[in-house]
This record gives structure tokens, C-alpha cells and sequence, in this order.
């Protein structure tokens, strides 16, 4: 209590809080709005201490300013919860009933205080006291249903009251008595006899109340007749007024049954939608309620739950289309073509779904588009990068007025077929969030032994996806979780070669960059000799997507030329190249066999496809007890446990490699790119060479680019990836490639072309690799 003692209290004088017309009971909260001058003082002496206080009623009602004596001795001890100053200069003050006291002394010095004296209650057997509670909590559930002006709220908050005294309290403060009664239940200091009080005031309120009601029935007969025609004339209007919003609710519900009808939905969303229907045609027409039923029946008679395209299934005419459309991949063309041989003899393929992986710009996505087209089917492209709610695929709960559907219902009800082709593109790119896992989410859809009841959370239906066709992209399968990995058959798209992205470029980029800003073929001529210097010096990827990009640049400054200055014929020679998208970004090969000491050339493969990595080896006199290796790069723990693996098998051959040299330096490992983060298990062979070129002192021959891993024995271990990591060798110019012996069989994904221009070297020991490229 604000830190004081119960003695404390009784020892000092309180101030007093004249209630005019309330009384003030122990255990409950109650709001006083206090307005006479007296009254603000106590208040706000109150609050310049504890906030301790004394709520006396005054005895008589109508006195204005009373004094001392028009005060009941008997009051409650409250504490001030909150004071609002209001601008009227008075205060709306929240107190709380603490325990009842009776003030000895009152005296009035510009504000009331007293001193007061504890009163002690005698407590009800335990009985007695239970029969009396529940007899006063039977009468006032009464009275609360008969009297409309005390809110349902109060019995909510008398019901759960479990102190005899406290209940007789609780009802008093509610019941609409006078406030001299009230006073009398708060100077009866048993709480037997408090009962037996409080049920005297319910049980004569009970009997008011029912008299009330006799009156107000026998005077509503006794209406004359002019005013029950006023009064029934009145009713009609609001009852026509009815009547006409019901017709057109009626028409409504109506032509929601029809359609539902008509959907050819199976009997249990059918089910569903009618009680929906029946939930709308009680709801006003203007709740929020009524405009979530309308989109949930709208999303489902908008869903094809009967509408199927037919199957267009000759394998010819789709090879022909995947040629027209599509340069090189033949291995995905032949896999595509033997699903469509399936599908065409046994008329349905209850299979893995296809999932296309390889690196960005390569077809995954235009692929799919042409297997739809070739089948005769929509096309739907759902992307997934970035998901991480699994409302995104299961939909959501229909608990708001913005709930939807999951994307693959959305994209069933865009398309209007119940069996189109949808590629799920980013699979990869997916992740886990605080609103569930959607890689999960997407197990039912993929399993053909499940998605034939696939439950979206919006519709609350099972909908059949066993028509559909499921393409999934992909840039790295590390990404996707094992179960769902499980339920598809992966495709590999491969590079394309520097002679396959210039035949690209000619056959499709280049006349659909035409078409697309509005040139004719013989207003722009692109010569090969600039495709090839294109692919070669201006692009260095897997796909085509940036030679796309600049073919597109050529066209603009083409076109500007031609509205211009009136030119009739562009040509894009090696001159307009460098006019137009300025010097080479790339070289081929800069070193020409030139290398550099502690410098080594590794390949590798992202998500990108392959690409070139440099090492770089520094050596430092050593300043501790013993030397030390320091690696940068942001490198992972796998290349980090590379370079210790190579670091001990130098160490151990030194003497080998160089007579006489000493390990007695600091070694500093060094990736560049730092940004980029960088891991796995094919760095091992060029870290172990550029560590042997730094502490022998000879460079590393610049032709070579390399990849393997090594074990602590100096055996070069096979890695993944070969045709991506000699294609981007090739790309960058280099002559020669050091590959693992093991990996022997890989090259037979290399095309001819490229192993016509390139030298691939097969190793099995690091000494072999050492004795290839250093100098």
C-alpha cells in the first residue's frame, strides 16, 4: 500500500473524498468524476503522496458544500489508481476499493482528512455462505435479463467472485438502488449478514421489475387505435423495405446455386459451397462477413474443376517444335521426348516430377513453355524465388478479409484448365521462415500419390492435380531439401559452348531483337565475325542472357541510327562493337604462357555455371615460434581444410620439390573476389601448386587451369562438374587443363569442339601435376 503500514494509516490523517451521490465499495475499481474544490484538493494531496485516500458518502444527497458532520462515518480506504485533469479545472479520478474504515475524527481546512479506525469482519460459516451465494447470484442473473440498463458485462464480473464478502460488494455496486441502500451494505460488517442483506435489495428489485413489466404490458394494450396504426404503418415501411433487399439477396443466393451447379465442382466442395451460400443469405448485406463468403464462392466457381484441354501427343511434331525453338541440349530434348512418347502411348504418366537444372540464362524456363505448346496445353510460371510463407503454396486460412489461395490454385483458376504445365521456377530459392516451411508445402503437390486430393487451407476442398504437369527449375539441387529433391528426376542443362551461343545468336536472339524494336533484316547486318567477338570478348557465361542483353544494345543504337540520320543499312562490324558497347570486358588468355610465382589457376562451378578462380601464395618471415598460415577470401571449411591438407604435403616432400628450401616462412593464402563467399571440395590441387611454385621460387605455367582434390598422401581425388569447369577454360582462353585420372569418363560430356582446342591433362598424384605447370 504505497509502502506504508496498516498502523501507519490508522496513526495518521487521510485524506477524505466527499461522494455525493455513490457509494464506494472494497475490491472493486470505480471512476469519480469530482468537481467541488474541497474534493480536488484530497485528490491532489493524495497523489503528492501515496495516493492513499478515504471515500465517505455524504448523508444527504442534495447539500452542496457539506461540512464535516453531513459525512457517513463508515467509508472505504482507496487507493488513487489515475487522476485526469479535465479543462474545467475538475478531475476524473480511478480509485480502488481497498478495505472498509471508520473515520474517528473529520476535520475541514480548505479539504477534509481523518483519522481512521480499522474495522474487523466477521466471517460467514462456510455453509451458510454458499447457500446465500449462490441464492444472490440466482436473483441477479434474474435481474440482469429483466433490466436492460445493467450490462451483461456485470454478471460476467460478479459470476467468478468466490468470497462470501466480496460477492455481496460486487452486487451491490451494481444493482440500481438508492445510494443510502448501498450505504447500509457498507457499514453491515459481516459477511453473513451482508448476504442476507444484498438478497433482501435482489429479491425486491425482482419483484419492481416484474411489476414494471405488468404495467408497460397492460398500458401497451391500452394504446389507442390511432396510435397502433401510426405504430403498425411505421412497421410496414421497414418491413418493405426488407422485403425488396431480400428479392435482391434472394437473386443473388439464386444465381450462386446455379453457378455451382454448373462448376462441375465434386460433391464435397459442392457441399462446402452451398453452406457457404446459406451462411451469405443470413449475413446483412453490408458485413464484412458477406464480402469474404462472395470471393470464397467467387474462387470456387472460378476453379476448373472439370475443364481439361485436350492432349495434343505426337512426338514427331514436338521434336520438330523443341528443334525450331531450341539450339543444342539434345540430351534434355530426347529425355522430354521419351515423357512424351509415355504419355502419348499409355495416355497418362503417374511419374517423378521433371526438374531442369544448370546455370541461368541455358532454357529451363522457355523449355517448359514449348512442352506445353507441343502437348497443346496452358502455360502457368509460378516463381518461387524468395518464398518462405507456406500460405504462399498451401494459401491462406480464410480468417480475414485479404485471405487467397496458395499460387498453384491461383494459377489452376488464371489459366482456366485443370491439366496445364506449370513450372515451378527458383526451386531452389526457397527458403524456411517464421511462417513455415513452403519447401514442405510443396511435398503434396509434387507426389503423384498424393496431389490427387491436394488441400489448399483457403478453399477447405481437395482438389485433384493429378492432370497437371509439374516442370521445376533449378540452379543448384544443394538447395532444395532432400524430400523433395526425392520426389524428382533431375535434368542437367549443360553450358553452351562459345560456337553454340554464336549459333543462338544468330538463329534467334538477333532476329527477335529486330522484330522487338521495330527493324527490318536488311536495316541491321550482324556479321559472324562480330558474333564471335561478342561471345568471345563481351560475355563470359553458361547461357545466353548477357549476349541477349548486349545484341539488344546493338539494336537500340541501330535503330537510332536509322531514325536519326536516315541510315539504310547498319552494319555491327568490330568498329560499331566498341562505338556502341565500348572496349572488350573480357581477354582470352592474357598471359600467353607468362606466369607468375605463387599464382595458380583453378577451376570451379556455382550456381552461374563454371568459372576461373586465381590463388594467390605469399610467403613472410616467420615472427612467432613456428610458422604460421593465414587464408583469406572468404573462404569455407572445405577449402580451408584443402589448404591445411596441401600445406602438410609440401612440407613433407619439400626436399623433393626443393633441395635445400626451407618451410621456415608464414604462409598467405589468398582468393580474390573476397565478396563472393567460396567453398568445396575442387580447390585442393591449385592451392597445393601455388604453395609448391611459392616455396620453390618457379612460376606456374599461365596456360593451365586446374581442379582436384588431394588427400594428405598427394593422391588427386575426382571432383563433380568437368564439362562446365573445361567449357569455362575454354572461354577464357586457356590451352591446357589438369584434371583428375578418375575423371576419365566425365570427358565424354566435353563436346568435340572444345577438346579440339584444348589439352587435358589426367593426373593422379600432385608430383604429376607439379611437373605439368611449373616452370
Amino acid at each position: 500500500m504505497a509502502g506504508r503500514r496498516r498502523g501507519q494509516i490508522e496513526e495518521e490523517r487521510i485524506p477524505v473524498l466527499p461522494a455525493r451521490d455513490t457509494v464506494h465499495f472494497p475490491g472493486l475499481v470505480n471512476t469519480l468524476h469530482v468537481l467541488r474544490e474541497p474534493s480536488v484538493k484530497a485528490v491532489r494531496k493524495s497523489l503528492d503522496g501515496d495516493g492513499i485516500v478515504l471515500v465517505l458518502s455524504q448523508r444527504d444527497m442534495a447539500i452542496e458544500d457539506p461540512d464535516a458532520n453531513a459525512l457517513f462515518e463508515v467509508g472505504t480506504l482507496s487507493q488513487a489508481l489515475q487522476a485526469i485533469p479535465l479543462p474545467d479545472g475538475s478531475l476524473r479520478v480511478a480509485l480502488r476499493g481497498l478495505r472498509r474504515v471508520k473515520a474517528r475524527t473529520v476535520i475541514q481546512d480548505g479539504s477534509f482528512a481523518a483519522a481512521i479506525e480499522e474495522i474487523a469482519e466477521g466471517p460467514a460459516e462456510e455453509v451458510v455462505a454458499e447457500s446465500l451465494m449462490r441464492a444472490c447470484l440466482e436473483s441477479f442473473t434474474r435481474i440482469v435479463e429483466l433490466n436492460k440498463a445493467i450490462p451483461p458485462e456485470a454478471l460476467e464480473a460478479v459470476v467468478h467472485v468466490d468470497e462470501p464478502g466480496l460477492l455481496a460488494d460486487s452486487i451491490a455496486h451494481h444493482l440500481p438502488i438508492r445510494p443510502t441502500e448501498k450505504q447500509r451494505v457498507l457499514e453491515t460488517f459481516g459477511e453473513e449478514e451482508r448476504l442476507e442483506e444484498v438478497l433482501r435489495l435482489l429479491r425486491r428489485e425482482l419483484q419492481v421489475l416484474d411489476l414494471s413489466a405488468r404495467i408497460h404490458e397492460r398500458v401497451d394494450k391500452e394504446l389507442g387505435n390511432s396510435q397502433r396504426e401510426f405504430y403498425l404503418r411505421e412497421q410496414l415501411k421497414v418491413i418493405q423495405d426488407e422485403l425488396h433487399e431480400r428479392e435482391d439477396r434472394v437473386g443473388e443466393v439464386e444465381e450462386y446455386r446455379l453457378k455451382i451447379e454448373a462448376s462441375g465442382m465434386p460433391e464435397e466442395a459442392a457441399e462446402k459451397a452451398l453452406a457457404e451460400v446459406r451462411r451469405l443469405d443470413r449475413t446483412p448485406a453490408s458485413s464484412p462477413e458477406g464480402m469474404v463468403s462472395r470471393n470464397y464462392l467467387d474462387t470456387l466457381i472460378s476453379l476448373p474443376w472439370a475443364t481439361l484441354t485436350e492432349d495434343r501427343l505426337d512426338v514427331g511434331a514436338a521434336a520438330g517444335l523443341l528443334d525450331e525453338r531450341h539450339y543444342g541440349l539434345e540430351q534434355v530434348k530426347d529425355r522430354v521426348l521419351d515423357y512424351l512418347a509415355v504419355r502419348q502411348l499409355k495416355g497418362s504418366l503417374r511419374g517423378p516430377i521433371l526438374c531442369f537444372l544448370g546455370p541461368p540464362g541455358v532454357g529451363k524456363t522457355s523449355i517448359g513453355r514449348s512442352i506445353a505448346e507441343a502437348m497443346g496445353r496452358r502455360f502457368v510460371r509460378i516463381a518461387l524465388g524468395g518464398v518462405r510463407d507456406e500460405a504462399e503454396i498451401r494459401g491462406h486460412r480464410r480468417t480475414y478479409v485479404g485471405s487467397m489461395p496458395g499460387r498453384i490454385i491461383q494459377g489452376l483458376r488464371d489459366c482456366g484448365s485443370r491439366n496445364p504445365v506449370i513450372v515451378l521456377d527458383e526451386i531452389d530459392k526457397m527458403s524456411s521462415g517464421a511462417q513455415g516451411d513452403p519447401t514442405s508445402a510443396l511435398l503434396e503437390a509434387l507426389d503423384p500419390e498424393q496431389n490427387e486430393r491436394f488441400s489448399d487451407h483457403y478453399i477447405k476442398a481437395p482438389f485433384d492435380l493429378t492432370g497437371v504437369m509439374f516442370v521445376a527449375t533449378a540452379n543448384l539441387i544443394d538447395n532444395v531439401p532432400p524430400a523433395l529433391r526425392d520426389r524428382m528426376e533431375i535434368i542437367p542443362f549443360r553450358s553452351y559452348t562459345d560456337r553454340e551461343r554464336s549459333e543462338i545468336a544468330l538463329r534467334f536472339l538477333f532476329p527477335s531483337a529486330l522484330e522487338e524494336h521495330g527493324l527490318a533484316a536488311d536495316q541491321v547486318q550482324l556479321p559472324e565475325a562480330s558474333v564471335r567477338e561478342l561471345v568471345e570478348d563481351y560475355t563470359r557465361e553458361a547461357g545466353v542472357r548477357n549476349l541477349s542483353r548486349h545484341i539488344s544494345t546493338l539494336c537500340r543504337k541501330a535503330a537510332r541510327r536509322v531514325a536519326e540520320h536516315g541510315e539504310q543499312t547498319v552494319v555491327l562490324d568490330s568498329c560499331a562493337l566498341r562505338r556502341f558497347l565500348g572496349h572488350p570486358r573480357y581477354r582470352r588468355n592474357p598471359s600467353e604462357g607468362e606466369g607468375e610465382v605463387g599464382t595458380a589457376c583453378g577451376m570451379a562451378v556455382s550456381e552461374y555455371g563454371g568459372e576461373l578462380i586465381s590463388v594467390e601464395v605469399s610467403l613472410t618471415p616467420t615472427l612467432g615460434p613456428r610458422p604460421d598460415l593465414l587464408l583469406t577470401g572468404n573462404l569455407g571449411e572445405v577449402m580451408k581444410e584443402s589448404a591445411h591438407a596441401a600445406l602438410t604435403y609440401l612440407r613433407a616432400h619439400i626436399d623433393e620439390l626443393a633441395p635445400g628450401r626451407s618451410l621456415a616462412a608464414d604462409a598467405h593464402i589468398h582468393i580474390p573476389d573476397a565478396a563472393l563467399p567460396k567453398d568445396g571440395p575442387s580447390a585442393g590441387l591449385t592451392v597445393a601448386v601455388a604453395l609448391a611454385s611459392a616455396f620453390s621460387d618457379r612460376p606456374v605455367n599461365g596456360n593451365f587451369a586446374m581442379t582436384g582434390e588431394i588427400t594428405l598422401r598427394g593422391r588427386v581425388l575426382p571432383v563433380g562438374g568437368i564439362r562446365e569447369k573445361v567449357l569455362a577454360a575454354s572461354r577464357a582462353g586457356m590451352t591446357d587443363v589438369i584434371v583428375p585420372d578418375d575423371n576419365a569418363p566425365d570427358l565424354d560430356d566435353v563436346p568435340a569442339e572444345v577438346l579440339s582446342r584444348i589439352r587435358v591433362h589426367r593426373v593422379k598424384n600432385v608430383d604429376e601435376a607439379l611437373s605439368l605447370v611449373l616452370v
